[in-house]
């Protein structure tokens, strides 16, 4: 099975060996590739749709995988049992609904080694989540996938301290890596931010000149970030 750019990077996060489960898994195309490869001995596929879960399960049998892989119906990590998975992956969820889980199912989480977490949005608040939490970011990658940008992260259970709010935002792990990736993308976020600032800037309307001191500090705050990986 061949997957996307986004989908290969959340497979190449998992740990080899280790038993996985994967919630939201949509059309299964992460478990099957993890087991069919060697990768995963063992896999739980959960979806809180029945038709999702349904296509996962018609892939799962065209496979023969169907001894390897347990599809459910799961709302998050609701079906999961303790000490089930080695791995869990979460992706293709909001930020917001991702913590939720993690935060419902936290008797289930204890007893997970790793988690690998794409999520769509809110980033900086998930990596608030697990830094408070009990978690700690061990791996991170920032890829563009058919023009979007994402983030795929690797947790673990530890304690972590964030250097300053530009770890939360941009991610500490990438900044220290000098991603390159990331670097071009706050290149072109800081010219459109200044050409932003510049247009909004010869308003006279209050409402209008907080945007654009918003704006401003936004540009500053990516600056430092670029400045950081330069440094």
């Amino acid at each position: 099975m061949i997957l996307s750019k986004r989908l290969a990077t959340i497979a190449s996060f998992v740990p080899p060996g280790r038993r996985i489960a994967d919630v939201g898994t949509d059309h299964g195309y992460i478990p099957i590739y993890l087991v069919e490869n060697g990768i995963a001995p063992r896999a739980v596929a959960m979806d809180v749709r029945s038709g999702p879960l349904r296509r996962a399960a018609e892939h799962v049998r065209s496979r023969g995988l169907q001894e390897r892989i347990v599809l459910r119906l799961s709302d998050g990590l609701d079906e999961l049992k303790p000490g089930e998975a080695d791995t869990v992956i979460i992706s293709g969820l909001g930020g917001p609904l991702m913590t939720e889980i993690l935060k419902r199912g936290c008797r289930v989480a204890q007893t997970v080694e790793s988690f690998v977490l794409s999520p769509q949005s809110d980033i900086p608040g998930v990596r608030v989540f697990l830094r408070e939490n009990g978690y700690r970011i061990e791996k991170e990658a920032f890829l563009r996938d058919e023009g979007k940008y994402y983030t795929v992260m690797r947790a673990v259970h530890g304690e972590s301290v964030a250097e300053d709010a530009l770890d939360d935002r941009y991610g500490g792990y990438l900044l220290r890596q000098r991603d390159p990736l990331l670097r071009e993308y706050l290149t072109l976020e800081a010219a459109r931010l200044y050409a932003l600032s510049q247009a909004l800037a010869d308003s006279p309307k209050e409402k209008t000149l907080r945007r654009c001191r918003q704006v401003e500090q936004e540009r500053i705050e990516v600056e430092q970030a670029l400045a950081r990986m330069e440094g």
